[in-house]
């Protein structure tokens, strides 16, 4: 009996990934069967001489779309195929990768009606050159805990982080909505920082339909969020900078960044605004004042003229892309607590769709710890935020 080395069967498994890929892939794409032939035996030569192999500007920009589709927890995914895929694998320096950034920023915000946007920095197969962005988003506001007597300021979600960027060298101006800089490494190189330009940082200013004094509050939010710490996989190829993003849904702004008691914590104030009687919980003054703060985020970035989604019409579009799945012969991933809203969630067609179950579906876009993380720290420790990776 021949005996395989676990060099042979990592080889054996990145052959039959990239055949699997590259098979669908191409029938996506309706290419002939003697195409698929042709690259199959090409990348089978080039994974046995190399252990690896590089996917085409056409494969790479179809696996991205593929992963956003099989994202189980996003209930955007009616467009995955708008998805504009840059390929950046070419960048080298984090100079170069921070331009890279700057222009998906420029690219997806498109002042204000966003396009769904990927950009793919190269893969990671080796660790001394792979490629890491250590932002949770592009865009994020920083996080500073109480301390010498000073209230805590910013984004709790961001408190290490910010704190990392601090000892890096960086310095916020203390308050609530301080923009975060990039930090990208390669290899083991030291992270660099990089201010982020302030054309490229939409940001909407809420106010109220109805309540004038609303904007005494003082809230604000970005417009273009761009998830930048998952590792996207195609076809066994790992690349673990591939930042993305779609549009906002109102209550990842209203009811989650703005709303949780462990983020921004605004309800008692929006509540205190409102007149609200918040001695007892039978007022339901927690559920009046979200209503009103996701009306106040709807409006803005409406009158703002940026894209935005609201929960019901999301939901209602989740479902036809359930449909468009089952018409194709594709069952389509999902986790069920984590696609339905976080407000109103039994007035949406997912309420009642207990058929969803999460898949084992490949290309993907998968969580990694984060680069600043020890080797020992849960990654969820460091982001506990994380939300559908379109919608945050």
């Amino acid at each position: 009996m021949e005996i395989q080395t676990c060099s042979e069967l990592s080889m054996h498994a990145q052959l039959e990934q990239a055949e699997s890929f590259l098979r669908q892939c191409y029938s996506e794409l309706e290419k002939s069967p003697a195409e698929l032939k042709q690259r199959i035996e090409a990348v089978h030569n080039e994974i046995r001489q190399t252990g690896t192999y590089h996917h085409t500007a056409e494969e790479l920009a179809h696996g991205a779309k593929m992963a956003w589709r099989n994202n189980s927890r996003c209930i955007g995914r009616l467009f995955w195929h708008t998805l504009e895929v840059i390929d950046a694998r070419q960048a080298e320096t984090a100079h170069q990768v921070a331009e890279a950034l700057f222009r998906h920023l420029e690219r997806a915000g498109n002042g204000g009606r966003i396009r769904p946007v990927m950009t793919v920095l190269r893969s990671g197969r080796e660790p001394e050159t792979a490629i890491r962005i250590w932002n949770h988003q592009l865009i994020r506001y920083a996080g500073y805990p109480e301390e010498d007597g000073q209230p805590r300021r910013g984004d709790p979600a961001s408190d290490a982080f910010t704190a990392v960027c601090r000892k890096l060298g960086w310095q916020g101006s203390g308050g609530d909505f301080d923009v975060l800089p990039l930090v990208i490494s390669i290899g083991e190189e030291p992270p660099r920082w990089f201010t982020i330009p302030e054309a490229l940082v939409q940001e909407v200013p809420l106010s109220h339909p109805e309540i004038g004094r609303f904007s005494e509050l003082g809230l604000r939010w970005y417009a273009v969020p761009v998830v930048s710490d998952m590792l996207l996989e195609i076809g066994g190829v790992l690349y673990p900078a591939a930042p993305f993003n779609g549009w906002y849904m109102e209550t990842e702004i209203g009811s989650r960044n703005l709303g949780d008691t462990g983020r921004y914590n605004r309800l008692p104030a929006v509540a205190e605004l409102l007149g609200l009687d918040r001695s007892t919980n039978t007022s339901l003054w927690k559920d009046r004042a979200l209503l009103e703060l996701n009306r106040a985020v709807l409006h803005s970035f409406k009158q703002a003229g940026v894209s935005i989604v609201d929960h019901h019409t999301a939901a209602d579009q989740f479902v036809r892309f359930q449909e468009q799945e089952k018409q194709r012969g594709r069952e389509v991933s999902g986790k069920w607590h984590w696609l339905i809203p976080p407000m109103s969630p039994s007035s949406t067609p997912i309420w009642e769709d207990n058929k969803l179950k999460e898949l084992n579906l490949s290309p993907g876009l998968i969580y990694q710890k984060p680069a600043y993380a020890g080797p020992d720290r849960n990654p969820a420790d460091d982001i506990p935020s994380m939300k559908c990776p379109f919608h945050q």
